[in-house]
């Protein structure tokens, strides 16, 4: 009877304690509404129709991907014979964006008014404002419109994306195909995520439907404020099938506020070339667990170099913000305030170090020159390492692989293409500069590091090459020659 009684208080002790815990996870989480109507109806007013406009001239038209001895080519070139004659057409195309200022500034994606030489802003009431482009930012598929009206206009204000979690419910409003509102609501899936669209990919994932012609438009939160701006999709068929993607508001609101001041975008810029640390390149650095930016190159006379960085150093920290992958420096130096001093934490030889460096303006990349074919010469091979057979440098194989008169190390002229160092890329023409951060300029060179390497039980080394001026890192796992 005592143990039972006992039994019965435990689990009333326990229940109560569950419910104390559910009742403080509850006060954390925000319930799902009973509705979001009040919530539309209050924002789909700012929400706006882009209709753009383009000339097209067929006669400028060409016929690409179609073999000329394929039944198509024939069918699809008399098509374009016929719009030929018919002369240049007006093309136009619909999307969304959102008002965030009375005065008339419209946000909406890059790619929906690129290269539109009309562009017209329709509002929910189907007052049609004609609209002049700000500036826009292809880099994050961001532009700022500007209309005119002769009465304040409804907006929204751009929040913080910062604080959102998966699961948090947000709610996406489009205006496409001219038929007025359209509202979707769903849930964060997925925060940071990077889908290859460019060096600053930071999106939210939602399942709220985001579907044609909702490209710029806004995704709110319950409060109502703009933290994303709608720009992808997943989807085979063009239809949402759960998985859309915004800008977080963290990206667009300093993009919006330099364009709007300085009618463009000004990045910050240090003159680095990094890569990812995987964790083979970790293992061989002494690193640990895989993390930070490995800098692959630095660019003579920029700021890194200025502040005395090397290929090698792994950036774990700039100004005070955690790198913890390859893709968080390029993010975080571009908000970087222009002409700021800033402390940059790096990890090399084994050790953490701080480093001081000054932010630069990022240009615009020239476009690279492509290199010049490769002539065969004969070739001097030396011994097989890690699957490679290596060379040293001599005046036709530096001609063959156009490999600089400054430069000094041992050449790739062959790959062993079931190695390692095959799976990791390496191929004929990279020139080895360093083999575990030690120089080498003769085949036998890399032979003793990779074998002394081996005999201390590393499971890696790591190789430092050079092809066509651009330095990589490359760890090879060891398991012999």
């Amino acid at each position: 009877m005592n143990l039972a009684n006992g039994g019965k208080r435990g689990l009333l002790g326990l229940c109560f304690a569950a419910l104390i815990f559910l009742g403080a996870a509850e006060a954390d989480a925000r319930p799902a509404p009973t509705s979001f109507a009040e919530l539309a109806e209050r924002l789909s007013p700012a929400v706006v129709n882009i209709s753009t406009s383009h000339v097209v001239d067929p006669g400028e038209m060409e016929l690409r991907g179609i073999p000329e001895d394929s039944p198509l080519h024939e069918f699809f070139e008399e098509f374009l014979e016929q719009q030929r004659k018919s002369g240049p057409q007006r093309m136009q195309s619909l999307g969304s964006g959102f008002l965030i200022d009375p005065d008339g500034i419209v946000v909406t994606n890059n790619h929906v008014i690129d290269g539109a030489d009309r562009i017209e802003v329709i509002m929910t009431d189907g007052t049609t404002l004609p609209a002049t482009v700000a500036g826009t930012d292809p880099k994050t598929d961001l532009a700022v419109l500007r209309v005119e009206s002769d009465k304040p206009l409804p907006y929204v204000e751009i929040g913080d994306s910062s604080g959102l979690r998966v699961g948090d419910w947000v709610l996406a409003i489009g205006n496409p195909f001219g038929l007025g509102g359209t509202v979707t609501a769903g849930i964060v899936s997925a925060l940071n995520r990077d889908i290859h669209a460019g060096n600053y990919d930071d999106f939210i994932q939602t399942d709220a439907a985001i579907n044609r012609g909702n490209s710029g438009g806004p995704l709110f939160n319950l409060d109502g404020e703009v933290v994303g701006v709608n720009s992808a999709i997943i989807s085979p068929s063009g239809a949402s099938v759960g998985i859309g993607f915004a800008v977080p508001a963290s990206t667009v609101k300093p993009i919006v506020a330099q364009i709007l001041e300085y009618g463009e975008t000004r990045r910050g810029w240090i003159g680095v070339r990094i890569q990812t640390v995987t964790p083979d390149l970790a293992d061989s650095l002494g690193l640990g667990a895989a993390r930070g930016a490995l800098v692959a190159g630095v660019t003579s006379e920029g700021p890194a170099a200025e502040a005395g960085l090397e290929p090698g150093d792994v950036v774990l920290a700039f100004d005070g913000r955690n790198i913890a992958t390859m893709r968080d420096l390029p993010r975080v130096v571009a908000e970087a305030r222009i002409g700021s001093t800033v402390d940059m934490q790096i990890f090399r030889d084994g050790e953490t170090l701080t480093r001081r460096i000054a932010v630069a303006q990022l240009a615009d990349e020239p476009e690279e020159e492509p290199a010049a074919p490769a002539v065969a010469e004969p070739e001097n091979k030396g011994p097989v390492v890690l699957g490679l057979g290596l060379s040293a440098l001599n005046d036709d194989l530096r001609r063959r692989f156009n490999v600089g008169e400054n430069l000094s190390g041992v050449v790739v002229v062959e790959v062993d293409p079931l190695s390692a160092a095959a799976e990791k890329g390496v191929r004929e023409g990279d020139v080895i500069v360093q083999v575990a951060q030690r120089a080498v300029s003769s085949p036998e060179d890399v032979l003793r590091i990779v074998t002394s390497e081996q005999k201390a039980g590393r499971n890696s080394v790591l190789l430092r090459l050079v092809a066509e001026g651009e330095t990589r890192f490359v760890a090879i796992r060891l398991g012999g020659s």
